[in-house]
């Protein structure tokens, strides 16, 4: 039924028939939590310059900056021991699942089991960081070889390496200090999969550059604010500022491809896959696979807990702070025209317009906002 319901909410026929065999693969047969492997067809265009231009200066600037901002995650304190029950150093905020707002929707959950859930909701979140980031490193590898900047394709070199890294990070601290890790969530992999099967380079670099790695920045952004674990929080301070570069990367590489690169009706089928896609990544943040480990089976119903979530505090400024980075991308790439706004405005996203894009705002000046945010 939540298959029908994402399928039917969905305006534009285009943007249906490019996901429908994504969502049917993730959604209806949950391919991503069948097995620990997965393969994906790829089609695309390999695009080789034996001229070797410097063909963009912004990009090549962008190139020199991930040059010099290169770490290494082995040197990260590794030694630093983590407890996610203590509630002196939370790794997320404990409003992320709301005693107040469970006990309303008749959920019974009280102040012992409040740690272990957002233990529960942490490990979930990094999980879904982790696989995210694979797919962003299958995807950067895909996109190096199909953009036609050469300069494009040496920066994109260092996001792989960024990506592999973010990979090893991730997955050592939910194996070495959370002890906890969960499946791919369905809607994620319907994502991930419809990028790495579409053979148009522009929309791989919008899938992943824009809406995945935009929504991931305000996610990452959101944690380091308020986790209070010391390693955790030096792990997203550098992985922030490589999504900020990933990011700019992806405005760059689309800005001028957008608007004067493709017909009017290519533009309006990619300014409605953003929207469409925008939803999907929203309703990916109910966590139903804590839901399947805590209350399957049990009087609580899936949708007594879709709405502990979307009421609970935290999750609210975890939602938040995801499309305060996502939404003026796309208005930046184009994709935000007078058609579109009214849907963004109806599903309450409309508030995030005027925010800063990628290229206002680097992964070093973001860190200090969050920074002088929380001091």
């Amino acid at each position: 039924m939540e298959a029908a319901d994402i399928f039917a909410s969905m305006k534009s026929p285009s943007v249906m028939r490019a996901i429908a065999p994504s969502a049917v693969r993730g959604l209806l047969f949950s391919v991503g939590k069948r097995s620990d492997t997965t393969d994906m067809p790829a089609a695309h265009a390999a695009h080789f310059n034996w001229a070797y231009p410097h063909d963009h200066p912004e990009m090549h600037a962008l190139y020199e900056r991930a040059k010099r901002g290169q770490w290494n995650g082995s040197d990260l304190p590794w030694h630093t021991p983590v407890d996610p029950l203590n509630p002196d150093l939370p790794i997320a905020p404990l409003d992320l699942i709301d005693l107040n707002a469970a006990t309303a929707l008749g959920i019974r959950l009280d102040s012992k089991d409040q740690p272990r859930m957002v233990h529960s909701m942490s490990s979930w979140m990094l999980s879904q960081f982790l696989h995210g980031e694979q797919g962003a490193l299958l995807a950067a590898a895909q996109v190096t070889e199909s953009v036609s900047f050469f300069d494009g394709k040496l920066y994109g070199s260092t996001q792989v390496m960024d990506e592999g890294r973010h990979v090893e990070v991730f997955h050592r601290y939910l194996t070495e200090k959370l002890g906890k890790m969960y499946h791919i969530n369905d809607n994620l992999f319907v994502i991930i999969d419809a990028l790495m099967t579409d053979s148009r380079w522009d929309l791989k670099f919008l899938g992943m550059q824009i809406m995945v790695e935009g929504l991931a920045l305000g996610a990452f952004g959101f944690l380091y604010q308020s986790t209070k674990e010391p390693l955790l929080k030096e792990l997203l301070k550098y992985v922030i500022q490589d999504e900020a570069r990933h990011v700019h990367y992806g405005v760059l590489a689309l800005k001028e491809h957008i608007n004067y690169g493709i017909s009017k009706s290519e533009r309006n089928e990619r300014e409605d896959w953003a929207y469409e896609v925008a939803l999907l990544m929203r309703n990916r943040f109910m966590a139903y696979e804590v839901y399947e480990e805590w209350f399957d089976g049990t009087s609580v119903s899936r949708d007594q807990w879709r709405q502990l979530i979307m009421n609970s505090p935290g999750m609210q400024r975890f939602r938040k702070t995801m499309f305060t980075r996502l939404v003026p991308n796309i208005r930046e790439i184009g994709l935000l025209s007078d058609r579109i706004r009214p849907h963004y405005e109806k599903a309450g996203l409309g508030i995030y317009f005027s925010g800063q894009a990628a290229p206002e705002v680097s992964g070093e000046q973001m860190v200090q906002e969050l920074d002088h945010e929380a001091a």
